[in-house]
């Protein structure tokens, strides 16, 4: 029985297309991808064009995890803010990982227009909102992010936000032009296919139990086969934790639920409300995330970050809830997709990238900010294997780090209560805008 992709907006458009057919029996190859996600994808695609040749595994369909289900938002940064990747490398350090950041944006961005795939891009521009009383936080981001970085934000007053977002509960806003949002399923889909052009070969339904060093290569094994080759790539993230892919990565990330939907066809009720073809994003600890699809006629919205690896119930009316708080003209509609995805988060909120033995290594655990550097991450792991380029040592910093296990998954969840509870202070001392 061929597994599918859970129901999302994502998958509905996706349409048929061909099964890559479990692994039976032995196997040889230069490169051993284990994860079809997008950072599996891009380091395989750049490992191909540095002639190795590679076999990707994926446990289920390629893109079927967090790489297909997130909110589309392509821009640079990671999960950890800037203060905090500053203060454990240091500036200089700070500045080439964020320009690596920029850089997996602009990845993504030449890879559509190199694959004729341009139009999945949707939209262009963050809105970075806030829901209370304050604006010097956000200034101060300003003015960092110019003077350290080189970027250009948009400080945005009340009436200015409001005039992009009809909403009472928003104060201020950062505007920055370079990010944009697209369909990550169809990008995963147009990867694919440039692997697969380039040689590489693709194995879908396909669970690795077990990694085995086998003298001066590995052996990675499955239910009916196995692959023999020079360096292993692990590149699972949460979904590779709960399926206890390789213990010692799976054990330094935290698997972080969040949630999304997509209304019915709005159409000018959407546009009354929401004026900006962007992405938006809330300041807060958890906050909310969204962007309108299908030419503004649909309101695709994610939220409700939570350690609990099971959907609750009532998923669609509490999102639905969380949308008429903001926006309470669109009144009563239909959601007509509902679906959640787990994030692979590290202790430190950095991805895991780089070598962890000779020929084992990892691009994994992007915290729910993987568009971009799951881009970065596997041209600079496909560098490293490649052409011996040190560049991934920038990560060393960062892990990998035992995430905490069950301990630490209510640790984390209990965080969040605290942070989100800080919020609705803020919220509720401010009260509205304008």
């Amino acid at each position: 029985m061929h597994s599918e992709h859970i129901g999302s907006f994502y998958s509905a458009q996706l349409g048929d297309r061909r099964i890559h057919p479990e692994l039976v029996g032995g196997f040889q190859s230069q490169i051993g991808i284990v994860g079809g996600g997008l950072a599996g994808l891009t380091a395989g695609i750049e490992l191909l064009k540095r002639g190795r040749s590679v076999v990707l595994l994926e446990a289920e369909r390629i893109g079927w995890g967090a790489s297909g289900r997130n909110g589309g938002f392509v821009s640079a940064g990671f999960a950890e803010g800037m203060d905090a990747i500053e203060a454990a490398v240091g500036l200089e350090d700070a500045k080439k990982l964020y320009k690596l950041s920029q850089e997996g944006v602009s990845y993504v961005r030449r890879t559509l227009e190199g694959e004729g795939a341009a139009t999945l891009i949707e939209g262009h521009g963050w809105l970075k909102v806030q829901r209370h009383k304050g604006a010097d936080a956000l200034k101060r981001r300003q003015e960092k992010m110019a003077t350290h970085y080189g970027v250009d934000l948009d400080f945005w007053e009340t009436e200015q936000l409001k005039s992009k977002l009809k909403t009472v509960r928003y104060f201020h806003g950062l505007h920055n032009p370079e990010p944009f949002h697209m369909d990550p399923l169809a990008y995963a889909e147009v990867l694919l296919e440039k692997f697969l052009r380039l040689g590489g070969i693709v194995h879908e339904e396909t669970r690795v139990l077990s990694l085995k060093r086998n003298g001066a290569s590995w052996r990675i094994n499955t239910a009916h086969g196995c692959v023999s080759c020079e360096h292993v790539v692990l590149a699972t993230s949460a979904y590779g934790v709960l399926n206890q892919t390789y213990y010692p990565v799976d054990r330094t990330m935290q698997p972080v639920a969040t949630y999304v939907i997509a209304s019915e066809v709005l159409g000018e009720r959407l546009r009354d409300a929401v004026d900006f073809g962007g992405c938006v994003a809330d300041t807060r600890r958890a906050g909310d995330y969204y962007r309108t699809v299908e030419g503004g006629e649909r309101l695709l919205w994610g939220g409700r970050i939570t350690t609990r690896r099971s959907e609750p119930k009532r998923l669609a009316e509490l999102l639905k809830a969380q949308i008429l708080q903001i926006y309470p003209q669109l009144g009563d509609f239909r959601v007509d997709f509902a679906w959640s995805g787990l994030m692979g988060y590290s202790r430190t909120k950095m991805p895991l990238i780089g070598e962890l033995k000779p020929g084992l290594w990892a691009v994994t655990a992007f915290g729910g900010h993987g568009l971009s550097t799951t881009a970065m991450g596997g041209e600079v792991v496909a560098k490293g294997i490649a052409e011996g380029d040190d560049t991934w040592r920038l990560f060393n910093a960062f892990g990998p780090v035992w995430a905490g296990g069950s301990i630490g998954r209510l640790a984390v969840q209990a965080e969040y209560i605290r942070l989100q509870a800080l919020d609705r202070f803020e919220e509720a001392r401010s009260g509205r805008a304008g």
